[in-house]
């Protein structure tokens, strides 16, 4: 989103700002650059997070092939988030010298190679070492995403977009676990990994062949490793950013613990849910495909602030309610958690990019490692709190953290955040 001092059309510093009139002001909503923006960028997330979390529906089936425990299964997640979140800030120094679409084509291409060979692995080690490698190649897409919608669109519609990219990346989620889930119950988990690789690599060639040339961005001068650690710090000192890499982590580790163990729980007594039946849990993405969109909407009425804390407290409402041990109440409490997800992160990893004044790219990989480390640490360790004490002490402990994400959100941004017109 910056405002950049060179003509309509011409690359322009992506750092920089200006008051010129004829800065490049980004593609209006309602153009076709646009639609094609959030359609690239749509099928970027499904290729994205359809091999992100392509185990996550079968961590059961693969749990008793390979004689494995529910976290040790959980680790095909958590390594590929680790190797997600060590990679984004690397990658984003990478889009600022050779641009962001280039950048994104080469991470989704070297992720959907790795997902094809996921299935062949022979050894659970080989497994988790093909997943690290994955999660490595997709740090190529989160952080940069952002980047490139907040240059690429104009700024008064920057948190619809955002809220739109979002949107995408909860049906990719979604597609990816659905797939998985009756082809594992079927065939076993490699096959369903392998259905779960050919749905991205078809997802990723129509990124590569929709997405449009940015027109926002100019590779920056090597800064070497000082000024990169300078643009780090600066965004660490930051306290309003350190605010939403606080609520990354935080919500990010509870939703993956969440949709990690909740399929351990319903395959257990007294509900005794069969594979396929589990996958649909993921259709409670759909909730997040919603109001992902319309958190960036209200925005412009009530500000981000206001927003995000409102999501927050659906997280919370919602995830009370899986505490009954009601099947029709655990799945209705799941929609609303994970639309309150949704609606939060939205506004999180979309508020980056208008906080920072410089380095919007390294801004939001911050926000992507705190993002994915959370996923990782959380949503694996998660997994030994639940088989040592429960579903009711993983849960207490995941609205906990929500209530301590929410007062950090609440004490550090402005209570008057001031609206972002649409």
């Amino acid at each position: 989103m910056p405002d950049l001092a060179t003509p309509p059309g011409s690359p322009a510093p992506s750092g920089s700002s200006g008051s010129q009139g004829n800065a490049w002001q980004g593609h209006p909503k309602g153009s076709a650059a646009y639609g094609k923006i959030l359609a690239g960028l749509a099928f970027a997330g499904v290729a994205t997070f359809a091999q992100l979390y392509s185990t996550q529906a079968v961590l059961p089936i693969m749990a008793a092939d390979l004689q494995v425990t529910a976290a040790e299964a959980a680790l095909t997640i958590s390594l590929a988030t680790v190797g997600l979140a060590v990679t984004v800030i690397p990658w984003s120094f990478l889009a600022d010298r050779i641009g962001r679409v280039k950048a994104m084509a080469w991470g989704i291409s070297a992720a959907t190679a790795f997902g094809l060979l996921v299935p062949l692995a022979p050894t659970f080690g080989m497994l988790l070492a093909l997943r690290l490698f994955e999660g490595m190649a997709l740090g190529g897409i989160p952080a940069i995403a952002i980047a490139y919608l907040n240059e690429e669109v104009n700024r008064a519609h920057a948190a619809v977009a955002a809220g739109s990219y979002v949107a995408g990346t909860t049906l990719g989620g979604l597609a990816g676990r659905l797939v998985a889930g009756p082809v594992g119950d079927v065939w076993g988990w490699r096959t369903a990994a392998l259905a779960v690789s050919l749905l991205a690599t078809v997802a990723a060639v129509l990124f590569l062949i929709l997405i449009p040339r940015a027109k926002g961005f100019a590779a920056t001068r090597k800064a070497g490793l000082r000024g990169a650690l300078a643009t780090l710090g600066g965004h660490l000192r930051n306290p309003r950013l350190l605010a939403l890499y606080v609520q990354a982590f935080l919500m990010m580790g509870g939703f993956v613990a969440v949709y990690n163990y909740l399929g351990f729980r319903l395959s257990a007594e007294p509900f005794a849910l069969p594979a396929t039946l589990i996958s649909f849990i993921f259709l409670a993405y759909l909730s997040g495909t919603v109001t992902s969109r319309w958190a960036g909407g209200l925005t412009a009425r009530f500000g981000r602030r206001s927003v995000l804390l409102a999501g927050l407290g659906l997280m919370a409402a919602g995830l009370a309610l899986t505490l009954t041990p009601v099947l029709a109440v655990i799945l209705a409490g799941l929609v609303i958690f994970t639309g309150g997800f949704f609606a939060a992160h939205s506004i999180g990893s979309g508020w980056t990019g208008t906080i920072a004044t410089a380095g919007r790219a390294q801004a939001a990989s911050l926000y992507n490692l705190a993002y994915y480390l959370g996923s990782s640490l959380i949503g694996w360790s998660g997994g030994l709190l639940f088989q040592s004490l429960g579903w009711t002490a993983l849960a207490l402990v995941i609205v906990a953290m929500t209530f301590v994400t929410a007062v950090t959100v609440a004490v550090v941004h402005p209570r008057l955040n001031p609206p972002v017109r649409p």
